[in-house]
């Protein structure tokens, strides 16, 4: 791998008390590029812009995908991934849904270590402090032919972040016309055309006062499967529920991390399909105690409200399960407790 290092850091120039997510870079990025039927060799340089041709596949098909992930520092200056092989593992899968040759594991993982030992001043530790990591990969052939692109360029950036919603919680609104994903389609995958098609609904949602919106199946729009760009959990009568992964839902690395946590403190633990009346039921015979969202950016975010068909429902104020498990999770990922399950790993 070639690695050229910039010459002066901008690190100095940056305010972390501050930060606006995703809008600040670290000094080097991870590039690599896929021609003549095979991937070359990666290089690592300065955070710079990009030159692409104005027939550059991606811009006229959209073939690109990408993954969300975290590095943490310790108390001991120590910086630490979560489950980075489930990132891997992800991106792949996304990219063989949109026809885009798979990345070598051995070049993701050096590409990685190598950027994050040279940016890992960038890390910051502390509560809420930790640097997200965006790999993504892009069709980059100039050609405007209906076809799947020859050429792809494989990328990491790296962005320094405090916690994604700094209000605490959300009220979200259950879609009853627009979808996410449908059967057979990319919903599982990370594609990016999968969060261009929210933009939209959620404006509109915005507009009503709501952060996000609680995405319904495209059939009948009866059950619950997203919140947003979060998984969501719904504790009922002492039980949490989800929605089981298909081709609708991705398969998120926080989700099943909060999964195994809860299993492994005795909670009892449902993935079944959940529909809006049996929700709407639970909050009027009071069985419904908690609702909230898991993701990588916010890690777990309680949810206040959700409405439907004109009408509110307010949760109680208090998210003891939301709060105890993000707190264990949270933990784990900053080196503060043991790890069970060995999701882990240090950058060396």
């Amino acid at each position: 791998m070639k690695v050229k290092r910039v010459q002066e850091t901008k690190i100095n120039s940056v305010d972390f008390e501050n930060l606006v997510f995703g809008k600040t870079f670290t000094d080097h990025m991870f590039l690599c590029h896929f021609r003549d039927g095979k991937w070359q060799t990666p290089e690592i340089k300065p955070y710079q812009a990009l030159t692409l041709d104005p027939s550059a596949s991606v811009f006229h098909y959209g073939q690109a995908v990408f993954e969300g992930m975290k590095a943490y520092k310790d108390d001991n200056e120590k910086v630490w991934l979560f489950r980075p092989q489930e990132n891997f593992k992800r991106i792949n899968l996304s990219a063989k849904r949109l026809q885009i040759p798979e990345f070598s594991e051995s070049y993701f993982f050096e590409g990685l270590n190598t950027i994050l030992q040279l940016d890992q001043e960038w890390v910051r530790p502390g509560s809420g402090n930790s640097l997200y990591v965006r790999p993504f990969v892009f069709a980059s052939q100039p050609s405007v032919q209906a076809s799947a692109s020859m050429e792809y360029t494989f990328m990491i950036i790296c962005a320094p972040v405090k916690s994604y919603y700094s209000g605490g919680e959300i009220n979200v609104l259950i879609a009853e016309e627009y979808s996410r994903a449908a059967n057979g389609g990319v919903g599982y995958a990370k594609a990016a055309g999968n969060y261009a098609a929210q933009f939209y609904p959620t404006s509109e949602a915005l507009k009503k006062g709501f952060q996000q919106i609680i995405w319904t199946d495209a059939s009948t729009h009866e059950y619950l499967e997203e919140a947003g760009t979060m998984n969501i959990f719904f504790k009922i009568d002492g039980t949490l529920i989800t929605s089981p992964t298909n081709d609708r839902i991705l398969d998120g690395i926080t989700r099943k991390s909060i999964i195994t946590i809860a299993k492994h403190e005795g909670i009892p633990v449902e993935e079944r399909p959940i529909k809006i009346s049996e929700l709407k039921e639970a909050h009027k015979n009071e069985s419904l105690e908690e609702v909230f969202g898991t993701g990588t950016a916010v890690v777990v975010l309680p949810i206040h409200s959700f409405s439907h068909q004109e009408t509110s429902y307010t949760l109680p104020k208090q998210t003891p399960l939301a709060l105890k498990l993000k707190e264990k999770l949270v933990n784990i990922q900053y080196n503060a407790s043991e790890d069970p399950f060995g999701w882990r790993q240090a950058v060396n």
